[in-house]
């Protein structure tokens, strides 16, 4: 493969307001400088987009920084090495790193992860099921939650890739029981077709304290939130004594130009005995390895199921992420970078 000089990457533009658009954003080709020593050239095959990059668009301090004006934004990528000034990363060796939304990523060695090869199974995997969704799934729903054998849990967006993986997840370490929420009714369908939810109902045909009292009568132990908003307060009413949430994401609220109003029955934290945590993975990574021994041998046997919803190109790499904010995804939301090849 020929080395590329240069990289087509997305620019943030402007800060959005509410929704953003177009243009908020700019598809540009930059010239890449010759490697200096201990540097690498990547050519990407998979980059991710990810609900969480909507807070990065704001100028706000938070786990991450904020994307940059006029500057690359950056994301979860995998790809191969094309060119090397790296004993350690040599031509072919797969790797991740964090230079998405570009096709060619570029810098130390020092910046890049090699990756060994699953068989059978596209590189997009480091991206979904061994990547920082499923390490999102298993952070939140054991160490955050702390889950144990015969606990009633419920995962909200539970067809999305984090969601999924948690129901999948809850099963196989002994759950009484899982029940998830979903926007259509297709994708409820598939929750209890495919990845082994006991029950579902999509959050859209009614009122979800309603519909989740339905699906657990005898309460939930555990609740995984991707959602907040209604969903939280649901589960805030559905938790038995001593009842835990992981907080992981508020997706329903994070295009509000204003701030929206908490769950009206947080008293019942008290008399309930309940623990609502939040957490972001950057502070979990010495769970790695850990993840990386249960989870690589039940994706590679099967056991483990996961969808990708895959677009092509990276000139595609923003209306990929609009639709993944609309929910027109199954799993995880990826572009692959040489679609429009």
């Amino acid at each position: 493969m020929t080395p590329l000089a240069s990289s087509r990457q997305w620019h943030l533009a402007k800060r959005p307001t509410g929704t953003p658009t177009t243009d908020d954003v700019r598809f540009v080709t930059v010239e890449l400088p010759p490697l200096a020593e201990n540097e690498v050239r990547v050519q990407n095959e998979f980059i991710s987009v990810d609900p969480y990059m909507r807070g990065r668009m704001n100028d706000v301090k938070s786990y991450v920084p904020p994307y940059q004006l006029d500057r690359a934004m950056d994301a979860d990528a995998v790809g191969r090495v094309i060119e090397s000034r790296s004993p350690d990363l040599p031509v072919g060796q797969l790797v991740q790193h964090f230079q998405g939304w570009r096709d060619v990523a570029q810098g130390d060695a020092s910046r890049f992860t090699a990756r060994d090869e699953v068989p059978g199974v596209a590189s997009s995997v480091y991206l979904s099921a061994l990547g920082l969704t499923g390490m999102t799934a298993w952070v939140g729903l054991l160490v955050i939650a702390g889950m144990k054998p015969g606990d009633t849990v419920f995962v909200s967006g539970a067809a999305g890739a984090v969601g999924s993986a948690v129901g999948q997840i809850a099963r196989l370490r002994g759950s009484g029981r899982v029940i998830g929420s979903a926007g259509t009714d297709e994708k409820v369908a598939l929750l209890t077709s495919r990845y082994g939810f006991d029950a579902a109902f999509n959050y859209k045909s009614g009122k979800v304290s309603r519909m989740l009292h339905e699906a657990a009568p005898d309460g939930i132990d555990v609740y995984f939130d991707n959602v907040g908003g209604d969903h939280l307060e649901a589960a805030i009413f559905a938790f038995n004594d001593g009842g835990r949430a992981a907080i992981c994401g508020a997706i329903s609220s994070y295009n509000s130009e204003r701030a929206e109003p908490g769950p009206r029955n947080l008293a019942m934290l008290i008399s309930k005995g309940l623990t609502l945590k939040g957490f972001t993975i950057p502070s979990y990574q010495h769970h790695a390895p850990e993840f990386f021994r249960e989870m690589t041998p039940l994706v590679a046997s099967g056991e483990f199921v996961f969808d990708e919803t895959v677009i092509d190109g990276v000139d595609q790499a923003f209306d990929a992420w609009l639709r993944l904010m609309r929910g027109e995804n199954t799993g995880k939301m990826l572009v692959r970078v040489d679609g429009d090849a």
